[in-house]
């Protein structure tokens, strides 16, 4: 057991984990709902520094919709220290905790024009754009890590599950991972187009990568806030990404509500 699931235990009991939920742009009060104590990153040793504005860097540790989980209020991306394996240490303390599936949610670009901002996006597969990877410098023979179905067909068949019983469209795409911080150029986003993207965001993909890894189920939907560069004439910025992010946020956050009742 990780040093952080000890404090974490102590503090919200010695009850299992069901579940991850790792939460994106405009997610933030999700966590607020959750049923037992927030626990600033601060005070668990190796979760990471987070210094994105909009982000909310507590773990909530609690019942939500009668499921006990773990809802991360942020994550630290690579472009903030250069470091892929960031969320290792908060993702092996869910492990610890006795989860079994995780759920990623981001903000993206998309490049579907039938994908428009506001809507949800469930990721069916990634494209590792960077070519970075967390598990660099693993010793073990564990690093070598099958990707065919990073995304679980499971979780994606209860999420879908979850959005048709709230009456919400979920595609599925490809997400593809750009390091950031800065957005994408239009000749990028082409690119990623050909190579068969559907969206496009800087985080995520190391989250799965880890998560598999440490033999956790995993699934993740992102929300879209904004075309992809190029794609139209609308201005591309965080703060555009932030104001973008609640619209698609209230949509995700039924879905994930419906998601856990039917684990109950």
């Amino acid at each position: 057991m990780t040093e952080a699931a000890a404090l974490i235990r102590a503090r919200t009991g010695d009850a299992p984990v069901r579940l991850g939920l790792i939460l994106g742009s405009g997610l933030g009060h999700l966590a607020q709902a959750v049923d037992g104590p927030a626990i600033p990153y601060g005070d668990l040793t190796g979760f990471p520094h987070v210094g994105v504005s909009g982000h909310n860097p507590n773990l909530h540790v609690g019942l939500l919709e009668g499921v006990r989980v773990a809802v991360f209020g942020a994550r630290e991306h690579y472009y903030e220290n250069g470091n892929p394996a960031a969320m290792r240490t908060a993702l092996e303390t869910l492990k610890a905790l006795g989860a079994t599936d995780l759920i990623a949610t981001n903000a993206a670009g998309s490049l579907r024009p039938d994908i428009p901002p506001g809507d949800l996006m469930l990721l069916s597969d990634h494209i590792n754009y960077n070519g970075l990877n967390p598990l660099i410098g693993e010793k073990t023979d564990a690093r070598f890590v099958p990707m065919t179905e990073a995304h679980s067909p499971a979780l994606r068949a209860g999420l879908r599950a979850a959005a048709q019983a709230e009456g919400l469209p979920l595609p599925e795409g490809v997400y593809c991972w750009y390091s950031g911080p800065s957005f994408e150029t239009p000749a990028e986003i082409r690119m990623l187009k050909m190579l068969g993207g559907d969206a496009v965001g800087m985080s995520t993909v190391p989250e799965v990568i880890l998560a598999r890894f440490l033999g956790l189920n995993v699934a993740a939907i992102s929300t879209i806030t904004n075309m992809a560069a190029g794609m139209s004439s609308e201005s591309i910025s965080h703060e555009h990404t932030k104001a973008m992010a609640p619209l698609g946020a209230a949509k995700l956050e039924r879905i994930l509500r419906q998601f856990l009742r039917n684990l109950r």
